[in-house]
């Protein structure tokens, strides 16, 4: 099938109505599923119903409560959605198809296709939305689509905060190196040229016809003829990898074959998969960064001051900007954002998780990035660090504090820990501050106050923020409506 026969059967139209409903729809498709993936999407669901049985402009009928009856409702057409997509409903829906589109399977991707068009139709401006859609469009294979997608996506912010500029340069490098794995296969087996103009399908039946009766001869021709023919007519990138690989496969068991010039083609299909994964890399060394250990982080904070700055509604319009600058060392988290009349002005240590990019361009002397995961974790540096950003960056000693160093297992502490308590924790089990305090920290009471960019981002359920609360209210030594200290 050609991308454009793919991008008519996509056609989704994009009415609200329809796309709620086929949420609901989905939902009960849901019910009992073990899937952890689907679990979640189906929790994502049931909120979103609510959210919808909640903003319809028509009063449903009375009905048992729950998303059984909202379901019901839904799948009958009792409650119709209010004219537009509203703030809330959006977020909803995003939130749904995020999950989607992280199960992978072709329903959930077909139902993650049908939120893209609907809200790319109600908000044909939404940042949100065209990263939804850039980043499905890549999982089906549709690359020069997905990168017209990520292009727009980049002109709607400042913040990439989300590594997309990245992911473009590697996306659009994997594609170059594939046209040259593609002509080398071409120089390297002429025949190929006389398969190039049948249908993909039935040129590659023909190859594998021919290599079951151990006529390599004459199934090479077909297998890169198809190939050929696939790029030719703009294939799913995910259908070009697996003959690709399936090729190199069966050419790599042939006897005899000429091994220079297939370790030249295993090269560049190395590396054209390497940048689909992860993007090139400019500088490996990361601008010569000092990278420090748990103990040699302790000596650079010893006896000196130190003030958290929470991302927090209450810091933004708290004044006390003067007060923080005056601090030895000034932390902030994440996606902070900086007024100096509120927030202050210096950062000196940059506490951020590894899953986002956000201000980690900005120059600091510290850079502590905290994962659960290592092979995500040394994903993630390789990809986001910006050389030169900053003096110093946590080692492996330093990648997840709570776990690794405080050694609190999910017996002790079950929810994920967020960045601020990692990092709080870290400085307390150190104990060689004399002064530690806690600026605006009210566990989001007050909202959020983060660059434009991550201001969407949602609050997750799997921090503890209530734990997290108490572990703090129990060491404190003094509270005020915007300092907490703790020496």
């Amino acid at each position: 099938m050609t991308r454009v026969q793919n991008r008519r059967a996509r056609v989704r139209g994009g009415g609200l109505d329809d796309c709620l409903r086929a949420c609901a729809v989905h939902s009960g498709k849901l019910v009992g599923s073990i899937d952890r993936r689907r679990v979640e999407l189906a929790e994502q669901l049931r909120k979103l119903l609510v959210v919808w049985g909640t903003t319809s402009t028509v009063a449903p009928t009375p009905a048992p409560a729950g998303a059984t009856a909202l379901l019901k409702r839904a799948v009958k057409g009792t409650a119709t959605p209010s004219a537009g997509l509203g703030n809330e409903l959006l977020d909803a829906l995003l939130a749904v198809a995020n999950k989607a589109l992280e199960c992978g399977y072709d329903d959930e991707l077909n139902l993650a296709l049908i939120i893209s068009d609907t809200v790319l139709a109600q908000r044909k401006n939404s940042r949100a939305g065209w990263r939804l859609r850039a980043r499905l469009l890549e999982a089906l294979g549709e690359e020069a689509e997905a990168l017209e997608a990520y292009e727009r996506y980049l002109a709607l912010t400042e913040d990439d905060g989300f590594g997309v500029r990245a992911r473009i340069a590697g996306l659009r490098a994997a594609g170059e190196k594939e046209r040259e794995l593609l002509a080398l296969l071409e120089r390297q087996c002429p025949r190929a040229r006389d398969f190039a103009r049948g249908p993909a399908t039935d040129v590659w039946a023909e190859g594998l016809a021919a290599h079951a009766v151990g006529d390599w001869a004459q199934a090479e021709p077909r297998f890169v003829g198809a190939l050929l023919a696939l790029a030719a007519d703009d294939a799913s990138v995910n259908d070009r990898q697996e003959l690709l690989s399936q090729y190199l496969d069966l050419r790599t068991a042939v006897p005899g074959t000429d091994l220079p010039a297939l370790a030249a083609a295993i090269e560049l299909y190395a590396e054209q998969r390497r940048n689909r994964m992860r993007g090139p890399v400019a500088d490996p060394t990361i601008g010569g960064v000092q990278w420090i250990t748990l103990g040699e982080f302790r000596n650079r904070i010893a006896g000196k001051s130190i003030c958290l700055i929470a991302n927090s509604g209450r810091v933004g319009a708290s004044s006390m900007g003067a007060e923080i600058d005056a601090y030895d060392l000034v932390v902030r988290f994440n996606s902070y954002r900086i007024d100096p009349k509120h927030t202050g002005s210096r950062t000196d240590i940059h506490a951020t998780i590894h899953k986002h990019g956000f201000n980690w361009e900005k120059p600091v002397d510290t850079r502590l990035v905290f994962g659960g995961v290592l092979g995500d974790w040394k994903h993630s540096l390789r990809n986001r660090l910006v050389p030169g950003a900053q003096t110093c960056l946590g080692d492996e000693s330093l990648r997840w504090p709570v776990r690794n160093i405080g050694k609190l297992g999910t017996d002790v502490w079950s929810g994920i820990p967020t960045t601020g308590f990692n990092m709080l924790f870290l400085l307390d089990f150190l104990d060689v501050s004399p002064t530690l305090d806690l600026i605006g920290f009210d566990f989001y009471e007050s909202g959020a106050y983060r660059v434009q960019e991550a201001m969407k981002l949602a609050i997750t359920s799997v921090h503890e923020y209530t734990s997290e609360k108490a572990w703090v209210m129990q060491r404190a030594q003094s509270v005020t409506d915007m300092r907490i200290s703790l020496r």
